[in-house]
């Protein structure tokens, strides 16, 4: 599903953030990303949902050469993948619907599906009571489930997540990785890129561990 092979990615001001990066990801498999901060994880993400551009190597994301996808194909194939941040990325002047329904607009999907879709999301994450609410009024938590909400209701086949769990205490993390692992269970690609070393450790699926950009090495669940 997601193959690295002799990746590296160098930017303008010649700092490398990735170097010789080689690994893979199945189909259906949930992973973590791990390593200190500037170890190269973002990046990493950017460059699966090509934000980013590899400087050297190959990137395979469900056997497509993201190095020989030309720009005006790269909208088509973000449908599908789901983006999670840890700051949300809410439009705090939109409803919680409006929010969701985001890429399905962007996507030209109908009014009646997008409400379909919506809503089941806004379900899946228990925050169907609240469709009409303003981001402002929930709460860090409830916010992040909005984010994961409009991160699956295209229904990608791969969800990445940078740090979704960053601002949450322990309870609240815990809570948000037993949706992504819902996602997982109904055969969607999760991979999640966390310092949250304590609560990953207690669960299991395999690591990933970065160090200066490089793979330093892998934890079997």
């Amino acid at each position: 599903m997601i193959q690295f092979t002799d990746v590296h990615k160098r930017y303008p001001n010649r700092h490398e953030a990735l170097s010789g990066l080689s690994f893979h990801l199945l189909k259906g498999e949930m992973a973590f990303l791990t390593g200190h901060s500037g170890a190269g994880k973002s990046t990493l993400l950017k460059l699966i949902a090509l934000i980013e551009r590899s400087s050297h190597g190959q990137v395979v994301v469900n056997n497509q050469n993201l190095g020989r996808l030309p720009k005006r194909k790269i909208p088509y194939y973000r449908r599908q993948i789901g983006l999670v941040f840890q700051d949300h990325n809410l439009l705090h002047d939109r409803t919680v619907f409006d929010n969701v329904a985001l890429p399905l607009i962007i996507a030209g999907e109908n009014h009646r599906e997008i409400g379909r879709r919506v809503r089941a999301s806004l379900d899946k994450v228990g925050l169907l009571s609240k469709e009409r609410n303003l981001p402002i009024a929930l709460s860090g938590g409830e916010q992040q489930r909005v984010g994961i909400a409009r991160a699956v209701v295209n229904r990608p086949p791969i969800l990445l997540a940078d740090e979704p769990t960053g601002n949450l205490d322990p309870d609240l993390s815990r809570d948000i990785m037993n949706l992504f692992e819902q996602f997982n269970q109904v055969g969607t690609t999760v991979f999640i890129a966390t310092h949250d070393l304590d609560l990953i450790q207690t669960l299991p699926y395999r690591q990933i561990i970065l160090q200066h950009g490089r793979l330093a090495g892998q934890v079997s669940p």
